[in-house]
């Protein structure tokens, strides 16, 4: 179905379409690389560290929960590191408007 056709019955539609368009046209900071460190990230990390603990620690009977709880360790590691590197960056930005 095409926009027009949607919007055509919509009451808000000239209202809508401007806020549509004023998003479009709103010049700012890309938040591809804030996306990407807040989500993939982390998963990233965990996959990473559970594998080659696992790989470290592959004698040991506890191996799977052990290497769980250092992937758990890593992830909140790099979440805090995510957070200061984001907090630093924001507060760079504010100065220079």
């Amino acid at each position: 179905m095409d926009n027009q056709e949607f919007c055509q019955g919509c009451e808000q539609q000239h209202s809508c379409q401007e806020v549509y368009r004023q998003l479009g046209n709103t010049k700012g900071h890309s938040v591809v690389l804030k996306v990407v460190a807040a989500f993939l990230l982390p998963i990233a990390v965990f996959i990473a560290t559970l594998a080659v603990s696992e790989a470290i620690l592959a004698k040991l009977q506890m191996q799977t929960a052990i290497s769980f709880l250092l992937a758990l360790s890593a992830v909140f590691v790099c979440i805090l590191i995510t957070k200061a590197i984001n907090k630093r960056f924001s507060k760079n930005q504010t100065h220079q408007i």
